[in-house]
């Protein structure tokens, strides 16, 4: 029984409803599974990801990634421990991979919150649209994470690099229309309802077209995408199992369950 991803059909368009606003490991799990299937239906000609939640997703819920993978994270010296949490993020990575797999475009429909692995999310996706009061956030480096999960990666070809890189540099909040303006959604809505009326609506104008046309359009446009972000992916993974554990991710953790500002060493 799915407990952090529900699909439904109406007619031949897939919705993904995410059911809380955080990813915990069982989200991850759910979310590869339902895309994995959903890659296998034919009679599916196009897919709305949106949430049931207060906000489209604030990332990683962190107590229960520690709780689960505290050990691995925590990493040190060992080459095990590095080699496991290598194979953590690519597992990850392999769930955000088989949305931006799919042989059929998919939509976010972004409400309130997009943060970190949220981000990771909608990047992964085809298109995004909005609310007028979403609040877009690549926030990993705040908290002394390189993003991983595949937003360093595909968002360039989104944006392009200038606003990538601030976006990841900073680790700032984006409203709706800066996110608008630079292309990192397509049109924006006044309110959740509106929003996924425009997202179904959307896709219902993808699903009434030829369907192998569709797929073979979406295969052709990602296909030189590919091998750059699977390589970028592959790179990260191995970059964050070697240099992720630190005195600053340990002083943000703290910070963050203490609500306080971190004092960041570059240690």
């Amino acid at each position: 029984m799915a407990e952090a991803v529900k699909v439904s059909r109406e007619g031949s368009v897939s919705v993904v409803r995410l059911q809380e606003a955080t990813m915990g490991p069982v989200f991850f799990d759910e979310l590869g599974e339902a895309f994995r299937a959903l890659s296998l239906d034919d009679e599916v000609r196009a897919v709305v990801i949106a949430s049931e939640a207060k906000a489209f997703s604030y990332g990683l819920d962190l107590p229960k990634v520690m709780q689960s993978h505290g050990q691995v994270f925590a990493g040190g010296g060992l080459a095990s421990q590095r080699s496991q949490l290598r194979a953590l993020i690519l597992r990850w990575q392999a769930c955000f991979t088989a949305v931006a797999r799919c042989p059929v475009p998919v939509i976010a429909a972004i409400h309130g919150w997009c943060i970190g692995g949220g981000l990771d999310l909608a990047t992964a996706c085809d298109l995004r649209l909005c609310t007028e009061d979403a609040k877009i956030s690549l926030r990993e480096t705040r908290i002394a994470i390189v993003a991983d999960l595949g937003s360093l990666q595909r968002l360039p070809t989104i944006v392009g690099a200038g606003h990538a890189r601030e976006m990841a540099f900073v680790g700032g909040d984006l409203d709706a229309q800066r996110a608008l303006r630079i292309g990192l959604v397509n049109e924006t809505f006044s309110n959740r309802e509106a929003l996924l009326n425009g997202a179904l609506a959307l896709a219902n104008r993808i699903a009434a077209n030829p369907p192998l046309t569709v797929r073979g359009v979406k295969e052709v446009m990602t296909y030189g995408e590919r091998q750059k972000v699977d390589a970028g992916l592959d790179y990260v993974a191995a970059w964050n199992s070697a240099f992720l554990a630190s005195e600053d991710l340990s002083e943000a953790m703290a910070a963050f369950m203490t609500k306080r500002e971190p004092q960041f060493k570059g240690r």
